[in-house]
């Protein structure tokens, strides 16, 4: 079975050094018109491969000594009727630097940045888990909403 806390402490590194990087992330644009991000170290890889702009559906999955050990599902949009997209990505990108150590699935409970509020429910732990996250605007009006699931994969060998 994976170390869970070396999982744990992996996943913050990728996904600050990928996603939540921004601009700074390096990022692959496959024949399929998906996107991939892609994060190393030592025996470790995370695989983070999504489709779309509006709305947006991917999938996380972390191989260790190459087998894969992890995965998360992932689907998400903005609401419609928001006119600047970006910003609200933007603080989506600011949530998730701020990734909890101890359940490293998307952001925090909560976060707040440029007028908007990210809020984080989610159960489990790493070896199962299911959540959501949205953003709201300073009068609550729903901005982005996101639903993921995931958890270890192949651990009876």
């Amino acid at each position: 079975m994976i170390d869970v806390n070396k999982l744990c402490e992996f996943l913050v590194k990728a996904k600050k050094a990928t996603y939540a990087a921004g601009e700074n992330a390096g990022k692959t644009i496959e024949m399929d018109k998906s996107t991939t991000m892609v994060f190393e170290e030592g025996d470790w890889k995370y695989h983070d491969n999504y489709f779309g702009g509006e709305p947006y559906g991917g999938r996380e999955v972390v191989f260790f000594q190459g087998a894969p050990v992890y995965m998360m599902v992932y689907y998400g949009w903005v609401n419609e009727n928001v006119a600047d997209v970006n910003a609200v990505y933007k603080t989506l990108q600011g949530a998730l630097t701020r990734i909890p150590e101890d359940k490293p699935f998307r952001g925090p409970r909560e976060f707040a940045q440029d007028g908007l509020k990210y809020e984080n429910v989610f159960e489990g732990e790493i070896a199962n888990f299911s959540g959501e996250e949205i953003i709201l605007a300073e009068d609550g009006t729903e901005m982005y909403r996101a639903k993921y699931l995931g958890g270890l994969v192949d651990q009876r060998n």
